[in-house]
């Protein structure tokens, strides 16, 4: 069963862009239908892992954050009930 569905012209033309991106990738005729599934299903496949090693910080980044969190720890205090 199909259905339709409207987007504004911004949209559309970011669906245009990436049936292109797709179709040069892959070779083939691609339609915006085959390119939402693409997107979509590879969405849900997304972990947290697949950011692992994506943030680059220098040596000083990382001692003020591990000091920064080893404060905050130090200080906290749970709540009594």
């Amino acid at each position: 069963m199909e259905k339709t569905i409207k987007v504004d012209e911004n949209t559309y033309r970011m669906l245009n862009e990436l049936v292109g991106e797709i179709r040069s990738e892959e070779k083939r005729p691609v339609s915006i239908n085959e390119a939402l599934s693409k997107v979509l299903n590879e969405k849900k496949k997304r972990n947290i892992m697949d950011f692992a090693g994506s943030w680059e910080m220098s040596d000083s980044e990382e001692k003020r954050m591990k000091t920064g969190l080893k404060k905050a720890w130090s200080e906290w205090k749970p709540k009594s009930f």
